[in-house]
């Protein structure tokens, strides 16, 4: 097979993936953002967490909230968790990798925050802690996964799973960041109008 022939079927893979999932998300993704702006809308903010390619998805939601997707308006309060190196590294340091989301929330979470918790393969500990952190702390949570992630079954009734259905991390990651941008936009569209 030849390179041209290779990235013809990348691109095959992600069209067959976002195909798909725009069958299965439609609903989760309205969901999380109505729950997204029912706590914004009530003065909390948007808590954002991931490892890998899933911090960057968070550090890039949080960007659009702080800043703007495609309107103009005002910032919205969000925090990605993943942005302070000398705070992970020094939670990381003290109570090992798997705490440093949790002991973030334990700090910053209030009751009505909203965490957006992003795992492709969902067998991150640290993820599954930050998630019991905030259910102790009350918060609502977006779970955006994919594959068999167990993380779900963590979630209540009042949270969201966002769940690609692929077990191919690249193409997980790939629908993870068309569905933060379809929140941004849901979020924009519920609190500026269509």
């Amino acid at each position: 097979m030849n390179l041209e022939e290779r990235l013809n079927q990348q691109f095959a893979a992600h069209i067959e993936s976002v195909s798909e999932s725009a069958l299965y998300l439609s609903v989760p993704l309205v969901r999380a953002a109505n729950v997204m702006v029912e706590g914004l809308l009530q003065g909390s903010k948007i808590i954002s967490c991931g490892n890998g390619g899933s911090a960057s998805v968070a550090q890039h939601f949080t960007a659009k909230m702080l800043n703007r997707y495609q309107r103009e308006r005002p910032g919205l309060p969000a925090l990605a968790l993943t942005s302070a190196g000398t705070t992970l590294t020094a939670i990381g340091d003290a109570h090992g990798f798997e705490q440093v989301f949790a002991k973030q929330l334990e700090a910053l979470g209030q009751p009505g925050d909203v965490l957006l918790a992003i795992s492709t393969g969902g067998s991150c500990e640290n993820i599954a802690l930050g998630i019991q952190a905030a259910r102790d702390r009350q918060l609502r949570i977006i779970l955006l996964s994919g594959g068999e992630s167990p993380l779900g079954e963590m979630l209540r009734e009042q949270d969201v799973e966002i769940r690609v259905p692929n077990h191919d991390s690249a193409r997980i990651q790939e629908v993870h960041l068309l569905a933060v941008h379809c929140l941004c936009d849901l979020i924009d569209t519920c609190l500026l109008g269509g």
